[in-house]
């Protein structure tokens, strides 16, 4: 049933920026060697790699039927999805961060230990406490921080948006964004509304300062959002109570968990179709660009109708989309850098591209972008 793949571990509204303002210098560190690294304020971001990696065990459409009552042709003329990647024993979503992010470092031709920044865009950690400083330890980082970012599928978005920030305040210079996770763990493979849905992955981008302080930044406009009220349609709660310490037994030495995925399908669907074509023209307004400068789509991999309705409301054709959902499916806050890796190394998106990103999910939470490439 289980197969392998030979696949590779495979100005805050971001408006066109004016003549920048006087330069200061800011100190990143209070340690005597850290102050000699100098960073400039004001500076503009710039994308330059993107790397993924991915599980070589995966399941096949067919490879379901042996487990939940559904057919190959049922779940692809519902979500165009064909198979998923999974982590097998004894591998971790660190493991493939870290795969993600070095290939992306090679890309940019920037040494690790040139990094101020690392961000882990996750909902499924392999620590409660979080993944990005084992990426961190592991790529030899030594001088960055480290810390994860929650905003389920929307992660990465939101994780680039901050990276930005971040360079455009002048804090620091050179940023790694992961987004990555491992919902397979979370899933009821019994269940066949979300285990037909979810797989496993990594991707990493390097956000770093342009050297020209004339130059825009990468992210021309964005839009984000979240709505609390949405969470019963979509979560994955802790599933244990309170008063641990009074309980009987051996239940105070217990180990905590959480449920499996929960999702309202219908609802969540709904919700993605009204609000994808809106984060992107929010994007759009704030970049003041029309949608016809748009050059790629490349979203949340989600649902292949998802993806058509949105390509439909910018009038992009269907080769202008990039889509790797039939190969992957839902891979979380991996889904957009693991499509623009592929996009990219494949000679399809080049620099100087505008992109239209769009994520969209758990919380729930949305976040677009409008994005130029190199």
């Amino acid at each position: 049933m289980l197969k392998t793949s030979h696949r590779q571990a495979a100005g805050s509204c971001f408006k066109a920026r004016s003549a920048p303002p006087p330069r200061r210098a800011l100190w990143r560190s209070s340690s005597a060697q850290q102050q000699q690294r100098v960073v400039q304020c004001s500076a503009a971001e710039m994308l330059v790699g993107v790397g993924s990696s991915v599980p070589e065990t995966y399941l096949t459409n067919h490879d379901l039927e042996r487990l939940v009552a559904t057919s190959d042709e049922w779940i692809v003329t519902r979500t165009g999805i064909r198979k998923r990647h999974v982590l097998g024993k004894g591998e971790t979503l660190a493991q493939h961060g870290v795969a993600s992010a070095k290939r992306a470092l090679e890309m940019a031709g920037i040494a690790a230990e040139d990094v101020d920044l690392v961000l882990f865009a996750t909902s499924s950690p392999d620590d409660v406490f979080g993944s990005a400083c084992q990426v961190q330890a592991a790529i030899g980082a030594r001088h960055a921080v480290a810390f994860d970012l929650t905003a389920a599928c929307s992660g990465f978005v939101v994780a680039l948006v901050t990276a930005a920030q971040y360079i455009r305040a002048g804090t620091f210079r050179t940023v790694l964004v992961v987004g990555g996770d491992a919902l397979s763990r979370f899933v009821d493979w019994r269940d066949r509304g979300t285990c037909i849905l979810f797989g496993d992955g990594c991707g990493a981008v390097v956000v770093t300062a342009n050297p020209d302080p004339e130059a825009p930044g990468a992210i021309l406009g964005m839009e984000m959002g979240s709505d609390g009220e949405g969470h019963k349609h979509l979560n994955c709660a802790f599933s244990g109570g309170g008063l641990k310490p009074m309980s009987d037994g051996s239940a105070p030495s217990s180990h905590a968990s959480y449920s499996n995925i929960y999702m309202a399908g219908q609802d969540v669907f709904k919700f993605a179709v009204r609000t994808v074509p809106a984060v992107i023209d929010g994007a759009l307004a704030k970049a003041n660009l029309p949608k016809e400068s748009v050059d790629w789509l490349v979203m949340h991999q989600a649902n292949q109708r998802i993806l058509d309705a949105a390509a439909q409301r910018l009038g992009l054709p269907s080769e202008r989309v990039v889509s790797n959902l039939a190969q992957y499916g839902n891979t979380s806050a991996a889904s957009i850098p693991l499509a623009l890796d592929e996009a990219v190394r494949g000679g399809l998106i080049q620099k100087g591209d505008k992109i239209a990103m769009a994520g969209f999910g758990a919380g729930l939470t949305w976040a677009g972008a409008i994005v130029r490439w190199g």
